[in-house]
């Protein structure tokens, strides 16, 4: 009788809490998680069933080494096992498998920006509308090489990551912050000819009688000549530039963000044509009902903020003890950083 083969060693018990098992299954399972991250889990994981090495290299398709690795690699970093640091990081809201960005403008005019956008978010003149301006450019038509797998119990949607281009759309947008309505137009392209004529769809989407602030970033097709010109011949327009590198204070960005979120980001469209018409039929069912965005910071707690952040981040030699006044400081601890 031939000898039965021989288990692989058993890794040492790994104890994981409910919660802790809760997130590494969302991790493994997440269709946005990085491949890397979502192995890591699924290897945690079947090493607190009571797996063997042989087991999980098998099931996981693995070296065995890169299994005994992420069993320990943590323990033996910190002397800690890997329940308790998980605990960690819950107890201090610690999540090392997210990144976000950031960027600090250093535009010479950045405060006053700041007070001037914010406080017409807050104090909207009488008698007028203020519109949050911008572009979207060069949207894709993207027609998925293979068709999209819908989800399944367990599983969730998954589409394949190479696509054929089938050509770029602009939208423009203008986003009412009194009551979120969005005045828009497609352009083929965003020059300062396409801005016009959008300057001149919203003259006649306004009614005569309101005078226009639009608030908008220092994109070239914003401030050239020709639409100088053209805004001196409409005294009703007051334009208000964002600070450079500060798209965060426009609310028209937050609004492409929704439909980026909710139609651009998973749709799949063979032309042009069927793009635009997609964009325009969710923009028409926005303004059917339409939500302004709430500002709530003031220009002087977005300020302070700032100027609590730079404090730390800033190079040894940049701070000062000396008690300045906090909108001198302010500029003081951005020039630190340039």
């Amino acid at each position: 009788m031939a000898d039965e083969p021989r288990p692989g060693r058993r890794m040492p018990d790994l104890v994981l809490s409910e919660a802790e098992r809760a997130e590494l299954t969302r991790w493994a399972r997440r269709a946005k998680t990085a491949q890397f991250l979502a192995l890591r889990a699924k290897i945690v994981l079947r090493c607190a069933e009571g797996g063997t090495n042989k087991e999980v290299v098998a099931e996981l398709g693995v070296a065995d080494a890169t299994v005994n690795r992420w069993h320990s690699r943590l323990a033996k970093r910190s002397g800690l096992s890997k329940s308790t640091v998980g605990r960690i990081w819950k107890r201090f809201d610690l999540k090392p498998h997210l990144q976000d960005s950031f960027k600090l403008s250093t535009g010479p005019q950045f405060v006053a920006k700041v007070v001037d956008v914010v406080g017409l978010y807050h104090h909207p003149p009488e008698k007028a509308v203020v519109l949050c301006v911008d572009e979207k450019t060069r949207i894709r038509a993207l027609d998925r090489s293979q068709p999209v797998l819908p989800m399944m119990p367990g599983m969730p949607e998954r589409r394949t990551h190479y696509y054929c281009r089938r050509g770029i759309t602009s939208p423009f947008a203008a986003f009412n912050t009194a009551d979120g309505t969005v005045i828009s137009v497609l352009q083929p392209r965003h020059r300062t000819i396409e801005f016009k004529k959008f300057l001149i769809r919203i003259d006649k989407a306004v009614p005569t009688g309101l005078d226009v602030h639009l608030v908008c970033d220092n994109y070239v097709t914003h401030n050239t000549a020709e639409i100088k010109t053209w805004l001196g011949e409409h005294p009703r327009f007051h334009v208000h530039f964002t600070p450079t590198g500060s798209s965060w204070t426009n609310q028209v960005e937050r609004w492409f963000g929704l439909l980026t979120g909710k139609l651009i980001r998973r749709a799949v469209h063979t032309s042009v044509t069927a793009l635009e018409k997609d964009i325009t039929a969710w923009i028409e069912t926005w303004n059917e009902n339409p939500k302004p965005f709430t500002w709530t910071k003031t220009a002087d707690e977005i300020l302070n903020s700032l100027a609590d952040c730079l404090t730390k981040i800033a190079p040894p030699g940049t701070r000062t003890n000396q008690p300045l006044p906090p909108r001198n400081f302010r500029r003081i601890a951005l020039v630190g950083l340039c």
